[in-house]
């Protein structure tokens, strides 16, 4: 016979039923927290899986709009657009992505066209999808260069938010892009074009999945540390932040998302500004493998899911944003 005291305050109580369990939970997912990527690829009637990414395609300009309705059936917010741009249309200056019949820009007019503003475009700012050599800038002597970068940026920025797009996200974390594009996007008349800054990008190993998606996978040349952040520093997160925030960004990235939960948190609490995670394709597939092979249980997806959540995220950008109702369930 057990005899010992035991305190009057029990945790365990507010966890023995479900409903109990509903009632005192923190943090939740609904479609409204998620932002769906949508690769782009030349040619028609095309839905193309992506090899290294499970359950993820490539479409063809004429499927595009399946896949956006299908999303805002779900109540997913916005979706992001990235191109698999052919070879024969990279070169080291990256011109494709100033091409305003290029796949991101052909794909804004179309949707902006049969939806209107019932979902929200989000484009990459950054010259790697269109560069031969798989950097987001201009290379010289294995250097990205900063300002001559920005200058392309800013036309790349101006070309987007002409064709309609309603959020720009420069990805490519050159300093001081931010300050420079919203300047001209206030002097062209885009005052309300948004900017998602991907402020605290790191030089990560969670990436791979993601250039095969693009088509930049085996074309870069040395690696992306002289401008994406040290993955064993903090405290420049912060720095990164707080310039972007003063340049003019309305929202921050924090990718990758999984590994970075504290950066999340940090910049979360210094700023309270909006912050968007990115659980990155090299998450995804983990996952996604993990599943598929009976290796984890498929409740994982939403563990890891809740975590953005619970560590401040106002927002995910994720492949699974278009299977969230089904994971839901």
């Amino acid at each position: 016979m057990i005899t010992g005291k035991f305190p009057s305050l029990r945790l365990r109580r507010n966890r023995k039923n479900d409903w109990s369990r509903r009632l005192v939970e923190e943090n939740n997912l609904t479609p409204n927290d998620f932002i769906l990527p949508i690769f782009l690829i030349d040619g028609k009637n095309k839905k193309q899986s992506v090899k290294s990414m499970p359950g993820v395609y490539r479409y063809s300009l004429d499927k595009i709009c399946l896949v956006v309705d299908k999303a805002i059936k779900i109540g997913i917010p916005m979706v992001a657009l990235f191109p698999y741009t052919s070879k024969d249309k990279k070169n080291d200056l990256g011109t494709e992505a100033l091409n305003e019949n290029n796949l991101v820009c052909k794909a804004i007019q179309i949707i902006k066209k049969k939806f209107k503003n019932d979902i929200g475009i989000m484009c990459d700012v950054a010259l790697d999808p269109y560069t031969s050599h798989g950097h987001d800038g201009l290379l010289k002597k294995k250097y990205v260069l900063n300002d001559e970068t920005i200058e392309i940026l800013i036309n790349q920025s101006l070309l987007q938010a002409q064709m309609g797009c309603d959020v720009l996200a420069p990805s490519d974390m050159m300093d001081g892009r931010i300050g420079e594009i919203r300047k001209s996007l206030d002097k062209n008349g885009f005052k309300m074009t948004q900017i998602l800054s991907y402020a605290v990008k790191y030089a990560s190993s969670f990436y791979g999945p993601f250039r095969d998606a693009v088509g930049s996978k085996g074309l870069l040349k040395s690696d992306k540390k002289n401008y994406q952040m040290d993955f064993k520093n903090s405290d420049e997160a912060l720095r990164e932040v707080a310039l972007d925030i003063k340049e003019g960004a309305d929202m921050i990235m924090v990718k990758p998302g999984l590994p970075y939960l504290d950066i999340i948190k940090l910049v979360k609490n210094n700023f309270k500004i909006p912050v968007i995670a990115y659980q990155v394709s090299g998450e995804y597939s983990l996952l996604t493998n993990g599943v598929n092979k009976g290796l984890v249980d498929k409740n994982v997806i939403i563990e890891s899911l809740i975590s953005f959540k619970r560590a401040g995220a106002n927002a995910i950008v994720s492949y699974y944003a278009d299977k969230i109702d089904k994971i839901l369930k």
